[in-house]
Protein backbone atom coordinates (compact mmCIF):
# COMPACT_ATOMS: atom_id res chain seq x y z
CA UNK A 1 0.00 0.00 0.00
CA UNK A 2 1.50 3.60 -0.89
CA UNK A 3 2.09 6.20 1.61
CA UNK A 4 1.24 9.72 0.77
CA UNK A 5 4.00 12.15 1.99
CA UNK A 6 1.74 14.10 4.66
CA UNK A 7 3.77 17.31 4.08
CA UNK A 8 3.04 17.23 0.46
CA UNK A 9 -0.74 16.43 0.91
CA UNK A 10 -0.75 19.61 3.22
CA UNK A 11 0.98 21.56 0.49
CA UNK A 12 -1.79 20.51 -2.21
CA UNK A 13 -5.06 21.26 0.44
CA UNK A 14 -3.55 25.19 1.35
CA UNK A 15 -2.41 25.18 -2.91
CA UNK A 16 -6.27 24.61 -3.44
CA UNK A 17 -7.58 26.70 -0.68
CA UNK A 18 -5.48 29.77 -1.59
CA UNK A 19 -6.29 29.34 -4.94
CA UNK A 20 -2.46 29.59 -7.11
CA UNK A 21 0.76 28.28 -6.14
CA UNK A 22 2.20 32.13 -5.86
CA UNK A 23 -0.89 32.92 -2.65
CA UNK A 24 -0.26 29.48 -1.41
CA UNK A 25 3.88 29.71 -1.40
CA UNK A 26 4.04 32.76 1.96
CA UNK A 27 1.32 30.45 3.65
CA UNK A 28 3.41 27.43 3.40
CA UNK A 29 6.77 29.55 4.05
CA UNK A 30 8.47 28.73 0.45
CA UNK A 31 8.52 29.60 -2.86
CA UNK A 32 5.97 29.07 -5.57
CA UNK A 33 8.34 27.04 -7.24
CA UNK A 34 8.44 24.78 -4.17
CA UNK A 35 4.71 24.39 -4.01
CA UNK A 36 4.17 23.45 -7.58
CA UNK A 37 7.24 20.85 -7.34
CA UNK A 38 5.20 19.23 -4.02
CA UNK A 39 2.53 18.92 -6.02
CA UNK A 40 4.50 17.79 -8.66
CA UNK A 41 5.65 14.82 -7.14
CA UNK A 42 2.65 14.03 -5.08
CA UNK A 43 1.10 13.63 -8.75
CA UNK A 44 4.01 11.28 -10.14
CA UNK A 45 3.85 9.40 -6.75
CA UNK A 46 -0.04 8.64 -7.02
CA UNK A 47 0.23 8.74 -10.93
CA UNK A 48 -2.56 10.68 -11.29
CA UNK A 49 -2.99 14.52 -12.15
CA UNK A 50 -4.24 16.29 -9.10
CA UNK A 51 -4.95 19.71 -10.34
CA UNK A 52 -5.64 21.65 -13.05
CA UNK A 53 -3.14 24.50 -13.36
CA UNK A 54 -5.67 27.24 -13.59
CA UNK A 55 -6.45 30.18 -12.09
CA UNK A 56 -7.85 29.54 -9.19
CA UNK A 57 -6.47 25.89 -9.52
CA UNK A 58 -9.11 23.12 -9.85
CA UNK A 59 -8.71 20.03 -8.42
CA UNK A 60 -9.56 16.70 -10.42
CA UNK A 61 -11.51 13.75 -9.07
CA UNK A 62 -8.31 12.20 -7.76
CA UNK A 63 -7.27 15.75 -6.43
CA UNK A 64 -11.11 16.23 -4.77
CA UNK A 65 -9.92 12.85 -2.56
CA UNK A 66 -6.96 14.07 -1.74
CA UNK A 67 -8.30 17.14 -0.09
CA UNK A 68 -10.61 15.68 1.64
CA UNK A 69 -8.15 13.53 3.20
CA UNK A 70 -5.94 16.42 3.76
CA UNK A 71 -8.94 18.06 5.36
CA UNK A 72 -10.09 14.84 7.50
CA UNK A 73 -6.49 14.80 8.46
CA UNK A 74 -5.97 18.42 10.05
CA UNK A 75 -9.40 17.72 12.20
CA UNK A 76 -7.62 14.34 13.56
CA UNK A 77 -4.74 16.67 14.49
CA UNK A 78 -7.18 19.43 15.91
CA UNK A 79 -8.61 17.13 18.02
CA UNK A 80 -5.36 14.69 19.19
CA UNK A 81 -3.78 18.48 19.90
CA UNK A 82 -6.94 19.04 22.42
CA UNK A 83 -6.80 15.36 23.81
CA UNK A 84 -2.92 15.94 24.86
CA UNK A 85 -3.32 18.93 26.06
CA UNK A 86 -6.12 17.74 28.48
CA UNK A 87 -3.99 14.84 29.43
CA UNK A 88 -1.06 17.50 30.30
CA UNK A 89 -2.82 20.24 31.53
CA UNK A 90 -5.26 18.74 34.01
CA UNK A 91 -8.93 18.63 33.52
CA UNK A 92 -10.49 21.94 32.75
CA UNK A 93 -7.28 23.49 31.93
CA UNK A 94 -6.61 22.79 28.41
CA UNK A 95 -6.58 25.61 25.42
CA UNK A 96 -9.33 25.72 23.29
CA UNK A 97 -8.74 24.28 20.18
CA UNK A 98 -10.84 26.07 17.19
CA UNK A 99 -12.08 24.07 14.50
CA UNK A 100 -12.57 25.45 11.00
CA UNK A 101 -16.14 24.29 9.51
CA UNK A 102 -15.41 24.93 5.49
CA UNK A 103 -19.60 24.98 4.28
CA UNK A 104 -20.78 25.98 1.44
CA UNK A 105 -24.39 27.79 1.65
CA UNK A 106 -26.92 28.98 -1.10
CA UNK A 107 -27.19 32.82 -0.79
CA UNK A 108 -30.89 32.81 0.80
CA UNK A 109 -30.82 30.59 3.65
CA UNK A 110 -27.52 32.66 4.56
CA UNK A 111 -28.94 35.81 4.25
CA UNK A 112 -32.43 33.91 6.16
CA UNK A 113 -31.60 31.12 8.38
CA UNK A 114 -28.00 30.03 8.70
CA UNK A 115 -27.09 32.73 10.89
CA UNK A 116 -29.36 31.69 13.54
CA UNK A 117 -27.61 27.77 13.12
CA UNK A 118 -23.72 30.08 13.44
CA UNK A 119 -24.98 32.20 16.59
CA UNK A 120 -25.82 29.02 18.00
CA UNK A 121 -21.76 27.86 18.97
CA UNK A 122 -20.03 30.58 20.79
CA UNK A 123 -15.98 30.82 21.08
CA UNK A 124 -16.44 28.09 23.91
CA UNK A 125 -17.19 25.44 21.32
CA UNK A 126 -14.38 26.32 19.10
CA UNK A 127 -16.06 26.40 16.15
CA UNK A 128 -14.95 28.95 13.49
CA UNK A 129 -16.89 28.95 10.51
CA UNK A 130 -15.74 29.15 6.58
CA UNK A 131 -18.95 29.53 4.80
CA UNK A 132 -18.88 29.62 0.79
CA UNK A 133 -21.94 31.01 -0.88
CA UNK A 134 -23.10 28.98 -3.86
CA UNK A 135 -26.34 28.32 -5.29
CA UNK A 136 -28.18 25.14 -3.78
CA UNK A 137 -28.40 23.39 -6.82
CA UNK A 138 -24.57 23.96 -7.44
CA UNK A 139 -23.02 23.29 -3.50
CA UNK A 140 -22.53 19.52 -4.34
CA UNK A 141 -19.52 20.27 -6.46
CA UNK A 142 -17.49 22.54 -4.41
CA UNK A 143 -18.17 19.39 -1.57
CA UNK A 144 -17.17 16.87 -4.00
CA UNK A 145 -14.00 19.14 -5.32
CA UNK A 146 -12.86 18.84 -1.67
CA UNK A 147 -13.32 22.67 -0.73
CA UNK A 148 -16.09 22.43 1.29
CA UNK A 149 -16.84 19.72 4.34
CA UNK A 150 -20.52 20.29 4.06
CA UNK A 151 -22.89 21.93 2.18
CA UNK A 152 -27.03 22.78 2.19
CA UNK A 153 -28.00 21.42 -0.98
CA UNK A 154 -31.20 20.82 -2.96
CA UNK A 155 -29.68 17.26 -3.82
CA UNK A 156 -31.26 14.32 -1.73
CA UNK A 157 -28.30 11.79 -3.10
CA UNK A 158 -25.41 11.59 -1.18
CA UNK A 159 -21.85 13.10 -2.60
CA UNK A 160 -19.52 10.29 -2.48
CA UNK A 161 -17.79 9.75 0.71
CA UNK A 162 -20.79 11.99 2.48
CA UNK A 163 -23.98 11.02 4.34
CA UNK A 164 -27.37 13.44 3.80
CA UNK A 165 -30.22 14.92 5.94
CA UNK A 166 -33.38 15.87 4.64
CA UNK A 167 -34.37 19.98 5.68
CA UNK A 168 -37.20 21.62 6.02
CA UNK A 169 -37.64 22.98 2.37
CA UNK A 170 -37.60 26.62 1.67
CA UNK A 171 -40.86 28.50 0.09
CA UNK A 172 -41.46 30.82 -2.69
CA UNK A 173 -43.73 33.02 -3.83
CA UNK A 174 -44.14 34.98 -7.32
CA UNK A 175 -44.19 38.73 -5.86
CA UNK A 176 -44.55 42.06 -6.74
CA UNK A 177 -45.94 45.43 -5.53
CA UNK A 178 -49.14 46.43 -6.52
CA UNK A 179 -48.01 49.47 -8.60
CA UNK A 180 -46.30 46.98 -10.71
CA UNK A 181 -49.51 45.01 -11.08
CA UNK A 182 -51.27 47.89 -12.19
CA UNK A 183 -48.74 48.90 -14.81
CA UNK A 184 -47.76 45.72 -16.36
CA UNK A 185 -50.33 43.63 -15.57
CA UNK A 186 -53.85 45.47 -15.56
CA UNK A 187 -55.81 43.02 -17.39
CA UNK A 188 -54.91 40.29 -14.52
CA UNK A 189 -52.08 37.60 -14.30
CA UNK A 190 -51.98 35.18 -16.72
CA UNK A 191 -49.37 32.91 -17.91
CA UNK A 192 -49.19 35.47 -21.09
CA UNK A 193 -49.03 38.77 -19.34
CA UNK A 194 -46.54 37.54 -16.29
CA UNK A 195 -44.06 35.83 -19.05
CA UNK A 196 -44.01 39.37 -21.01
CA UNK A 197 -43.31 41.51 -17.49
CA UNK A 198 -39.90 42.50 -16.39
CA UNK A 199 -38.17 39.89 -14.23
CA UNK A 200 -35.79 39.88 -11.85
CA UNK A 201 -33.31 37.36 -11.84
CA UNK A 202 -30.40 37.23 -8.69
CA UNK A 203 -27.68 35.41 -11.69
CA UNK A 204 -27.31 33.47 -14.77
CA UNK A 205 -27.60 29.64 -12.34
CA UNK A 206 -30.91 31.44 -10.92
CA UNK A 207 -33.71 29.35 -12.27
CA UNK A 208 -36.42 29.98 -9.94
CA UNK A 209 -38.53 32.26 -11.68
CA UNK A 210 -38.44 30.46 -15.20
CA UNK A 211 -39.05 27.48 -13.73
CA UNK A 212 -42.26 29.26 -11.93
CA UNK A 213 -43.51 30.52 -15.43
CA UNK A 214 -42.66 27.07 -17.05
CA UNK A 215 -44.75 25.94 -14.25
CA UNK A 216 -47.84 28.12 -15.40
CA UNK A 217 -46.95 27.06 -19.00
CA UNK A 218 -45.05 29.66 -20.87
CA UNK A 219 -41.64 31.25 -21.11
CA UNK A 220 -40.11 34.66 -20.10
CA UNK A 221 -39.48 37.37 -22.67
CA UNK A 222 -39.95 40.47 -21.07
CA UNK A 223 -37.21 42.21 -19.50
CA UNK A 224 -34.52 40.49 -17.29
CA UNK A 225 -32.67 42.35 -14.34
CA UNK A 226 -29.69 40.49 -12.56
CA UNK A 227 -29.86 41.66 -9.19
CA UNK A 228 -26.56 39.42 -7.15
CA UNK A 229 -27.32 39.77 -4.01
CA UNK A 230 -29.88 38.85 -1.60
CA UNK A 231 -31.01 42.15 0.16
CA UNK A 232 -30.64 44.04 -3.38
CA UNK A 233 -32.86 41.08 -5.00
CA UNK A 234 -35.84 42.11 -3.03
CA UNK A 235 -35.18 45.81 -2.72
CA UNK A 236 -35.45 45.28 -7.02
CA UNK A 237 -39.02 43.72 -6.25
CA UNK A 238 -40.05 46.59 -3.22
CA UNK A 239 -39.02 49.19 -5.65
CA UNK A 240 -40.74 48.08 -8.99
CA UNK A 241 -38.22 46.66 -11.16
CA UNK A 242 -39.39 43.65 -11.79
CA UNK A 243 -41.55 41.03 -10.44
CA UNK A 244 -39.49 37.91 -8.41
CA UNK A 245 -39.52 34.93 -6.41
CA UNK A 246 -39.62 35.79 -2.67
CA UNK A 247 -39.10 33.06 -0.02
CA UNK A 248 -41.54 33.46 2.95
CA UNK A 249 -38.96 33.48 5.86
CA UNK A 250 -37.08 36.82 4.18
CA UNK A 251 -40.28 38.74 3.29
CA UNK A 252 -41.30 37.94 7.40
CA UNK A 253 -38.05 38.58 8.07
CA UNK A 254 -37.04 41.76 6.39
CA UNK A 255 -40.37 42.98 4.43
CA UNK A 256 -40.58 47.00 4.11
CA UNK A 257 -43.19 47.51 1.52
CA UNK A 258 -46.24 45.74 0.80
CA UNK A 259 -45.92 42.95 -1.86
CA UNK A 260 -48.85 41.05 -3.83
CA UNK A 261 -49.00 37.25 -4.47
CA UNK A 262 -49.22 37.33 -8.13
CA UNK A 263 -50.44 33.67 -8.29
CA UNK A 264 -51.76 32.58 -4.77
CA UNK A 265 -51.98 29.22 -4.19
CA UNK A 266 -48.96 28.38 -6.28
CA UNK A 267 -45.34 28.50 -3.78
CA UNK A 268 -42.84 27.05 -5.19
CA UNK A 269 -41.11 24.52 -2.11
CA UNK A 270 -37.19 24.48 -2.91
CA UNK A 271 -35.75 20.85 -1.23
CA UNK A 272 -32.52 21.42 1.20
CA UNK A 273 -30.58 18.98 2.77
CA UNK A 274 -27.64 18.77 4.82
CA UNK A 275 -24.53 17.15 3.19
CA UNK A 276 -21.80 16.59 5.01
CA UNK A 277 -19.02 14.18 4.93
CA UNK A 278 -18.40 10.54 6.96
CA UNK A 279 -15.66 11.11 8.74
CA UNK A 280 -16.40 14.43 10.06
CA UNK A 281 -15.68 16.42 13.38
CA UNK A 282 -18.49 15.93 16.14
CA UNK A 283 -18.37 19.68 15.67
CA UNK A 284 -19.43 19.66 12.12
CA UNK A 285 -22.46 17.08 12.72
CA UNK A 286 -23.84 18.99 15.76
CA UNK A 287 -23.73 22.04 13.41
CA UNK A 288 -26.20 20.02 11.17
CA UNK A 289 -28.46 18.76 13.41
CA UNK A 290 -28.71 22.67 14.08
CA UNK A 291 -29.38 23.55 11.06
CA UNK A 292 -32.34 20.80 10.82
CA UNK A 293 -33.71 22.22 13.94
CA UNK A 294 -33.95 26.05 12.73
CA UNK A 295 -35.09 25.03 9.63
CA UNK A 296 -37.66 23.41 10.97
CA UNK A 297 -38.55 26.07 13.30
CA UNK A 298 -37.99 29.34 10.59
CA UNK A 299 -39.03 27.40 6.92
CA UNK A 300 -42.28 25.30 8.62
Amino acid sequence: MMDLPLDHVRTLLVAVDAGTFEAAAPKLHVTPSAVSQRVKALEQRLGRVLLVRSKPLRTTDSGAAVVRFARQLAWLEDSARAELALSADGPGEATPISTTLSIAVNSDSLSTWFPEVAQRFGPESGACFDLHREDQDYTDELLRSGLVMAAVSSSPKPVQGCVVRPLTPMRYRAMATPEFVARWLPDGVTAQTLGAAPVVVFNGKDDMQDGFLRRIGTVSSGPRHYVPATDAFMYAVETGLGWGMIPDVQAAMYGRVELVELMPGLPMDVPLHWQQWKLAPPLLTAVGEAAAEVTALRLR
